[in-house]
């Protein structure tokens, strides 16, 4: 069996408040952040907070993933950094080296692959990722609460226990770094597709209508993401 999951971050101001999402359905999604990172940070943690939470069962994992960087970092530059001992073909340092390296070691022993999507595009699963990890870091933003989601739920689990990766140290960020920063000049990006304009929308709901949102969606065989591009 196969659990396709999307991963997703997001950095408002690039570093700034920042959050972190992986999602499968409703049932099955986590997030997180911190008060100031890089957009970078913030994809990698998403992929790593996966296959932590998923380290527990027998089943292979397709990680849709929007983020070059994270692909390439992964499937092209990680082995051979790792043999220079955590250091580039220039010599020069791993950048969110310690994120790196805890990928390296949750990914040891797993079966998975990764599948590029664009991003802001309609992707249902990449939609609902990148919602979660956008309203983790306008809640740090605003000081409200933060939406960490019901983690990968087990059988005698604590329903209200927080997910681990909440209590995640704060990471060291580079002020100067932008998107898929760490672009290594030796190893081309996978991708080189110029994205649409497209706005994003952001909608409070009281609990009530959240429900019924969610309610009317899964009626309809949809995400709550497709069901409210279809009011456009």
């Amino acid at each position: 069996m196969t659990i396709t999951a999307a991963a997703d971050g997001s950095a408002l101001g690039n570093p700034g408040p920042a959050g972190w999402a992986w999602y499968v359905d409703d049932l099955h999604w986590a997030a997180g952040g911190w008060k100031h990172a890089t957009n970078n940070q913030g994809e990698l943690k998403a992929v790593l907070e996966l296959f932590r939470a998923t380290a527990h069962l027998d089943d292979d994992l397709l990680v849709l993933c929007d983020s070059q960087y994270v692909i390439n970092t992964v499937t092209k530059w990680m082995h051979g950094w790792k043999a220079k001992g955590w250091r580039k073909g220039d010599g020069k340092p791993v950048m969110n080296l310690e994120l790196v390296k805890e990928l390296d070691e949750a990914m040891a022993g797993r079966r998975y692959r990764f599948e590029w999507v664009r991003g802001h595009a309609g992707h249902p699963m990449n939609e609902a990722a990148d919602a979660r990890a956008r309203a983790v870091s306008e809640a740090f933003q605003a000081g409200r609460p933060i939406p960490h989601g019901p983690g990968w739920p087990r059988e005698g689990d604590e329903k209200d226990a927080a997910p681990p990766a909440t209590r995640a140290t704060e990471p060291v960020v580079d002020e100067a770094v932008p998107a898929d920063d760490d672009i290594d000049a030796e190893a081309p990006a996978l991708f080189s597709l110029d994205d649409p304009d497209l706005h994003e929308v952001t909608l409070w709901l009281t609990d009530d209508e959240h429900v019924r949102l969610h309610e009317r969606a899964r009626q309809a065989g949809i995400s709550a993401e497709e069901l409210l591009r279809t009011l456009i």
